[in-house]
């Protein structure tokens, strides 16, 4: 592994083809601990060379998902499509040196080849027919007016073999690549056609001086490729890690049916940036012994390396990542939890001109949240009258329910009250009425909040008490 952290140069190379994904975001977690740790650079490249899936308003959802997680990088982004010039003379520096070819076999011509192979039971795979086409064959290919593909030669006795700093010892087969492979799709004969992924990958990689290559398992293959594709245009290889994907409850890759799939889906479920950045480190990297659970990014790139990074599937805890987003909140001020609450109350036509009374409000519900949308629903009854539950109706009709609750109306001031005031103003309900204090309490709390759940009685008691809304609630109740 490089010890220079001057040397460290790693790179996210998205492609904005859709909202930032968890596995995306996964890797970039990863790469940006890696380059601090080392004091190198974290980099991104934008591969937007899908020219019909990529929007512009992808690449801002990634960087702004990237900015909220609290990822940071060290130049301005890479376009990948602004270097096609680049890719092209990569891909006729190839062909000038013998090492790849014009392919014109046709679109039914390959699909009849998949057929006969998937009917003898064969793995699908390109049969290299165009490989040695003497020139009259091309030209007679031409005069039919064929385009070509370009494709990279791939000897099938080729052995490919790296380090992996996630898994060790690599080796492949050039005859497990699937034959020779294309790098430029189809063109007319004397132009080169939009170059594919694998070739503009090595090509950038080199251009930015990449020292590492850190993604999911799921480019093993790609890399087996690309280490060839380095050796053919005599660019320096970097060194690759493969970290683990992110897994459902079951062991299958994480994907849409999970329900959560994206940065975005998270925050809208209400977890915080610290929450989720905290809990994807943990998908697939232990913290050495000593350390917690719960830390930050900055913490966590003290210590990164690959020899605590997993090599079996990482399994999406829902629980862990509840438990480590009610840790955050819990930590929040009342001043913090306003700030990201109040624009979600507001959305709902939920406003109170009081700003001290919304804090008292955030440091009620505080304590209880799991999540930013808890902070939300258990807000509710405060801003919107609530229906008596079955379980409040039933509360109502407890022995001596009702008297208790008369008897606290006879004496209830209009405007503010004070702990004391409202502790007296109980103790004084419950002798009247002759009942024990836990009746009353349960009563006023299914009066107030329609229900026998709720967040402290008592503050919840006093923040309905200015507007009248106690005492419209407790005269409702009766």
């Amino acid at each position: 592994m490089t010890g220079t952290g001057a040397a460290v140069r790693v790179r996210l190379a998205p492609s904005p083809t859709g909202t930032l994904h968890i596995g995306t975001a996964r890797t970039a977690v990863f790469n940006w601990l890696f380059a601090r740790h080392l004091g190198g650079e974290f980099l991104l490249r934008i591969e937007d060379t899908d020219k019909e899936r990529s929007r512009p308003e992808f690449t801002a959802n990634i960087l702004e998902g990237l900015q909220w997680l609290g990822i940071d990088w060290d130049a301005e982004p890479v376009i990948q499509s602004e270097r096609i010039n680049a890719h092209r003379a990569a891909i006729q520096q190839l062909l000038d040196s013998g090492k790849a070819y014009r392919c014109y076999a046709t679109e039914a011509e390959l699909t009849a080849m998949r057929e006969q192979q998937a009917a003898a039971n064969r793995a699908p795979r390109y049969d290299n027919r165009h490989r040695n086409l003497s020139p009259e064959q091309e030209q007679a290919f031409i005069a039919e007016g064929r385009e070509a593909t370009i494709r990279f030669r791939i000897d099938d006795d080729a052995v490919i073999t790296w380090n992996d700093l996630v898994r060790g010892a690599m080796r492949w087969s050039g005859s497990d690549l699937g034959g020779d492979m294309v790098i430029a799709r189809r063109a007319p004969a004397d132009q080169i056609g939009d170059p594919l992924y694998n070739l503009v990958v090595v090509v950038d990689d080199a251009a930015m001086v990449i020292s590492h290559v850190i993604r999911g398992e799921d480019h093993i293959a790609n890399t087996a490729k690309q280490l060839l594709l380095y050796a053919a245009l005599g660019a320096a290889v970097p060194e690759f890690a493969h970290t683990p994907l992110i897994l459902n409850k079951e062991g299958k890759k994480l994907s849409k049916r999970d329900g959560v799939t994206s940065v975005n889906d998270f925050r809208e479920q209400g977890y915080t940036a610290e929450a989720l950045a905290n809990y994807m480190t943990l998908l697939g990297w232990s913290p050495p012994e000593g350390m917690e659970e719960r830390f930050n990014l900055t913490d966590a790139a003290k210590v990164f390396g690959f020899d605590r990074v997993n090599k079996a599937g990482a399994r999406f805890d829902w629980d862990k990542l509840n438990w480590l987003n009610s840790q955050v909140l819990h930590e929040r001020s009342p001043e913090q939890l306003l700030a990201e609450l109040q624009p979600q109350w507001n959305a709902l036509g939920w406003e109170h001109s009081d700003a001290n009374w919304l804090k008292e409000l955030c440091g009620l519900l505080g304590p209880s949240l799991v999540t930013l949308k808890d902070g939300v629903d258990q807000a509710r009854p405060f801003f919107e009258r609530p229906e008596l539950s079955e379980a409040a109706l039933k509360q109502l009709e407890v022995e001596g329910a009702r008297p208790a609750l008369k008897a606290l109306l006879e004496h209830l001031p209009e405007g503010p009250l004070s702990t004391d005031a409202a502790q007296a103003l109980l103790g004084q309900a419950v002798a009247d009425a002759g009942v024990k204090k836990g009746v009353l309490m349960k009563t006023l709390r299914a009066a107030l909040l329609g229900s026998l759940q709720g967040p402290d009685l008592l503050t919840t008691w006093l923040l309905l008490q200015p507007s009248g809304e106690a005492r419209a609630r407790i005269e409702r109740s009766l």
